[in-house]
């Protein structure tokens, strides 16, 4: 079942949220004090291609550097792929077979205003 609604999502809403967290990936690995910015935003559009089955956690490591990092994520880019996930999920409501897809989307929601000090991990992980 999983297959088959990660295949859905991605036809549906996947890739074009995919590619816009690529594209913010890209700008913030332009400069080099945004590469962490960049990586995060390339790890989340790898969860966004393929959401069902993996869920994400807090990374037990991450410190303050990580919350102020989220505070400027938000304002720069967050807020942005955050529309980009509530006007996605607003279709999805529409059929009966997009609500899973829907409730999903807005799932995503808090990942993407706060992705630094966070790790996706199978929801099948007895320790995650």
């Amino acid at each position: 079942m999983r297959t088959l609604l990660n295949i859905i999502w991605l036809v549906f809403a996947g890739f074009w949220l995919a590619v816009g967290y690529a594209v913010a990936g890209l700008i913030c690995c332009v400069l080099i004090v945004t590469i962490p910015f960049g990586i995060a935003s390339f790890r989340i559009a790898g969860y966004v291609l393929w959401p069902f089955g993996r869920r994400v956690v807090d990374k037990p490591t991450a410190g303050v550097w990580s919350a102020v990092g989220n505070v400027i994520w938000v304002l720069v880019a967050g807020l942005w792929l955050a529309i980009g996930h509530l006007l996605t999920a607003i279709p999805l409501f529409v059929s009966i077979i997009g609500i899973p897809m829907g409730i999903a989307n807005l799932k995503l929601i808090p990942v993407s205003l706060t992705p630094l000090g966070k790790q996706i991990v199978p929801t099948d992980a007895p320790f995650a």
